[in-house]
This record gives structure tokens, C-alpha cells and sequence, in this order.
């Protein structure tokens, strides 16, 4: 009865899945496999005959690369400004160093062509480079080194990323508490204080007219004459003697000080009428809107002090493009609060529900756009594929954010659980289809291939961390996302994202992905056609 119950793939999916995660809770000098755990139950359900269908694995892939883009496309475009030049170069050390390591062990063990491009997509576990390993040399040899080096390509990349932080003495909680305090340093707190209006070349100016806002970068929110507190617009007149609040960085707050008069701790209470109250963007007309163009003191009366992203404050610039989700803390009086509400939508319910169209559109315009085949002089063609169409399309619409009704966007618990349902898919897949050949092929190839689709798989990688951290210095964090995508690994990648809470080896892994793939492929077709 457990035989049948094993050729039933769903039970065998979560037989696996189960078992995975309680191999993975086990922690040996506090390391442990976590879901990763899953490919190593799955490669031994594999060797003794028990297959996941190759359509649930694909499911799974899909739903892992899709919900990993639409996370990692706000931050990807500015890690590709801020950090692209360094990363990519690393990834192409990836590359070059598995294809001189591949052409040096072809000589020193008289290894034929096919075998070693086969070799190479297997240990780089790349299901296109075996492709145009095959497309290139017309040769089954390919197919069958392939499926010598992928198993190890599979464990070897895992068991790298998980032993990395521990080689190289790096506490990984710590590190990323270290680059989000960073991160927020690029964009300077924002604080609260008055001033006492005492500089004679301000007395009689309304604020239109000393330009304020422009000239410092501060927000003045309340303005107190005559005792009387008020929210200022820009025909609010200053007197000598008045009091203004206003929030702002350190260095705007202590221009604003030098244009209008002494600084002085503390707040002007609000009148009865008046409310501070923190908005939430839902709804979609708002998005990608400039605040500036709200006119939100002509229109409601009221002045937005600081809008909060991601758990960063950020200044409330004109120019400022409003995103899904944003917090926005308004000032002014209670009706005027109230008709701001109601523009932006302010429904939490909206931040937590789950819309499917864009999750399924968006993944359809990936599958197509990973059909698209492009090509270039000298027959060489490229395709982006399954993986490379919908990482790609899910991190260009995740940057856009908006697409007339579409929101391209997911709650964190909907992405997290739609991101670890695709990984156990995939993993369990992945390992059932690796193992069923593991012992055959080792039986029937000896152990020559496998060593040097280890070498494949070790090398460039150790070369990667060493010039990674000892030359261009970079965050383990991001070491871990440039090794996974440069060895074109997603099941590295769930690795390193079950080992820490932060989305930056997702954001380095998006940024180098698509270069790893298209560099390995002309790798293998460069060497398949030259070298005999």
C-alpha cells in the first residue's frame, strides 16, 4: 500500500516536503540545511524510482522567480546604479573561470568537447546552456556529462552558500542589520522643532515669498501669531515674535534657522480643530502621482510633514512620485484631514488582500517574454527561457509599479507563502529527477566526470568570494545573491534566503542573473565551436 501511495505524486510531494523540513530543523555547531533540506530527502525519494512531475516543478519555479522580481524590483535598479558595475564584474569572473577550468581539465584529462560544455551547464545548472550544448555539438555526450555535474551542481552551490558565512567568521544577523542601518543613512532622519521668527528680512513676508520649502528642504507645518495656531499656507505672513514648526533633515532645519530666526526644542500644540493623523496610499488613481501635483494645502487645507516607505521617512519633495502603500503624515484641520482620506484611499484591508490578475498576468508576460528569441551575427541566438522571461518581467513591472488599474504589486505574507510554496515545488522536482540517475550515471561514466563537474561547480565560486571580499570588499549579503545567480541557482538562492531577513542577496541575485546566463551560453557555444 506505501508503494502505491508513493506513485501518487502528490503524496510523495508532501512526504518529501515533511521530511525535508524536519531534516532541515536539525542544527549540527548551529548549522542546518533549513528547506534546502528538501532537495536531499527528494534526491533519495529520486534514486529509488519516485518521480514529481516535471509540470509541478515548473509551477513551482515560476511562482519562486516571479514573487523573488516583483520583491526585488524597487531596490534592483538602484543596487544596479549604486553596486551593478562590481557585481556584474564578479559574475563574469564566475563565468571565466569555469571556462578556463573546463578547457584546462579537457587537456589535462583528454576530456572531449561535448562532454565539458555538458559538464559546464550541469555544474552552472543551467537548463539553456545545455541546450545550446547540445544545439552545438550534436552530440549526446553533452546530455549525459550534464547529467553527471548537475547533482553536485544542485548540493554543491547549497552547501557553499551555507558554509560561506561560517569560512569567512561573518554573523549574517548582524551584517544585515549593518547595511539596512546603512542604507537608511542615505536618507537623512527627519525631526521636529520651532522657530522664533527674529530676522528682520522676513518680517511682513508671506512663505511664497521667502520660498522656504525650496530654499532649505524643510516642511513648515503649524504657524502660531498672536497665540493663535494655525496651519500656514503660502499667503501665511511672518511677524516678528511668531512662532513656526517645521520637520525636516538636520541640515534643512538649520538653513530654515538662518533664513528666519532662532531654533528652539519642542512642538506648537495642535488647536481643537486641528488633527496629525498618518494616511495610507490604497488608492490606485494616486499612485505614481508627484505630490506636488495633489496641491493638498489649496485643495484640503491640510500639509504632509514626512511620508514613510519601506521604514524609511522620506522628505515630502514636490516632486516626490507617491507609491502603494505609502504612510503619509498629514497636518491640518479634522474635514480637510478627512477629504485627504478619502482621495487616498487609507484602507488597510487593501495592503493585506491579494489580488491574483497581476500575479497571473504578470507570469504569463514572462512565459511569453522568455519565448522571445533573439539573434546575432555568426548564428549565435539567445532566448532569456522560462526563469530568465519571468525574473526579467517581474522586476520591470515591479519598478513600474503601476499599469493603468494594475497594481504590480504583493502583500510580504502573500509573497512570502506563494515564494516557499514555488521553492518546495521546485526542490522537490529538482531532486527526484536528479536522483533517479545519480548511481547509473556514476556507474556507467566513473568518477573522472564527476570530480571535474565538482571542479566546475567549486572553483569559480571560491575564486568569486576571495575577489569579492578581498578585492572589491563587498557585503557577504550580497556575495551570497552574486554567486547564486552567477552559478544561475535558484535552489542557492532559497539557501540564502532562508538564512537571513533581508532581500539583498534576492536584489544582487536579480542584478546579475540575466548576465550569467547570456554569458554562459555564448561560453559554451564560443567553446563548443573553437575547441576540438
Amino acid at each position: 500500500m506505501f508503494t502505491d501511495l508513493l506513485n501518487s505524486s502528490y503524496f510523495a510531494l508532501f512526504l518529501i516536503v515533511a521530511l525535508g523540513f524536519m531534516l532541515g530543523r536539525i542544527k549540527i555547531k548551529g548549522l542546518s540545511l533549513d528547506v534546502s533540506a528538501v532537495i536531499f530527502i527528494a534526491l533519495l525519494f529520486g534514486h529509488f524510482g519516485v518521480i514529481i512531475p516535471k509540470e509541478l516543478g515548473n509551477f513551482g519555479l515560476v511562482l519562486f522567480i516571479f514573487t523573488i522580481g516583483i520583491q526585488a524590483g524597487p531596490g534592483f535598479f538602484d543596487s544596479f546604479r549604486s553596486k551593478g558595475k562590481t557585481l556584474i564584474l564578479i559574475t563574469l569572473l564566475i563565468i571565466a573561470s569555469a571556462s578556463v577550468t573546463g578547457i584546462g581539465l579537457k587537456y589535462l584529462f583528454d576530456i572531449d568537447t561535448p562532454s565539458v560544455v555538458g559538464l559546464m551547464a550541469g555544474a552552472l545548472t543551467s537548463t539553456p546552456g545545455l541546450a545550446v550544448a547540445i544545439d552545438s555539438t550534436n552530440s549526446p555526450l553533452a546530455s549525459i556529462a550534464y547529467g553527471i555535474a548537475y547533482p553536485f551542481g544542485v548540493i554543491g552551490v547549497i552547501l557553499f552558500v551555507k558554509l560561506l558565512p561560517k569560512i569567512m567568521r561573518v554573523d549574517l544577523e548582524k551584517e544585515a542589520r549593518r547595511l539596512e542601518i546603512e542604507r537608511r543613512s542615505q536618507y537623512p532622519e527627519l525631526t521636529t522643532c520651532i522657530f522664533k521668527i527674529t530676522n528682520p528680512l522676513v518680517f511682513g513676508k508671506d512663505l511664497m515669498q521667502i520660498n522656504a520649502r525650496a530654499v532649505t528642504g524643510a516642511v513648515i507645518s503649524r504657524s502660531e501669531h498672536n497665540e493663535v495656531i494655525s496651519i500656514p499656507t503660502a499667503h501665511t505672513v511672518l511677524h516678528e515674535g511668531d512662532y513656526i514648526q517645521a520637520v525636516g533633515s538636520e541640515d534643512s532645519l538649520n538653513q530654515l534657522a538662518e533664513l528666519v530666526g532662532e531654533r528652539e526644542e519642542g512642538e506648537l500644540p495642535l488647536d481643537k480643530t486641528q488633527e496629525i493623523e498618518s494616511l495610507l496610499l490604497t488608492k490606485k488613481d494616486m499612485i505614481n502621482k508627484q505630490l506636488g501635483d495633489l496641491n493638498l494645502q489649496r485643495n484640503f487645507g491640510c500639509t504632509v510633514t514626512r511620508v514613510r516607505r519601506s521604514g524609511i521617512d522620506l522628505s515630502p519633495s514636490p516632486d516626490l512620485a507617491l507609491k502603494f502603500g505609502d504612510k503619509l503624515m498629514v497636518v491640518g484641520e479634522r474635514e480637510g484631514i478627512k477629504g485627504v482620506a478619502r482621495m487616498m484611499g487609507n484602507n488597510a484591508k487593501q495592503i493585506s488582500d491579494t489580488d491574483f490578475f497581476p500575479i497571473a498576468m504578470g507570469i504569463v508576460l514572462g512565459v511569453l517574454f522568455g519565448k522571445l528569441n533573439v539573434s546575432f551575427p555568426g548564428g549565435i541566438s539567445f532566448s532569456p527561457g522560462l526563469t530568465g522571461g519571468v525574473l526579467m518581467m517581474a522586476l520591470f513591472l515591479s519598478a513600474i509599479g503601476k499599469t493603468g488599474p494594475i497594481i504590480w504589486t504583493m502583500s510580504g505574507p502573500a509573497n512570502q507563502l506563494l515564494r516557499q510554496l514555488g521553492l518546495l515545488l521546485f526542490l522537490a522536482e529538482v531532486g527526484t529527477s536528479a536522483g533517479k540517475n545519480l548511481v547509473a550515471t556514476f556507474q556507467e561514466s566513473g568518477l573522472l566526470l564527476f570530480g571535474v563537474g565538482m571542479a566546475l561547480t567549486i572553483v569559480p565560486m571560491l575564486v568569486a568570494a576571495l575577489v569579492g571580499r578581498l578585492v572589491f570588499k563587498i557585503s557577504i549579503l550580497d556575495l551570497m545573491g552574486t554567486i547564486t545567480g552567477g552559478m544561475t541557482s535558484t535552489p542557492g538562492l532559497a539557501a540564502a534566503d532562508s538564512m537571513v531577513d533581508s532581500n539583498i542577496p534576492s536584489v544582487a541575485y536579480a542584478t546579475v542573473y540575466p548576465i550569467a546566463m547570456v554569458f554562459l551560453i555564448l561560453s559554451i557555444q564560443l567553446i563548443a565551436t573553437l575547441i576540438y
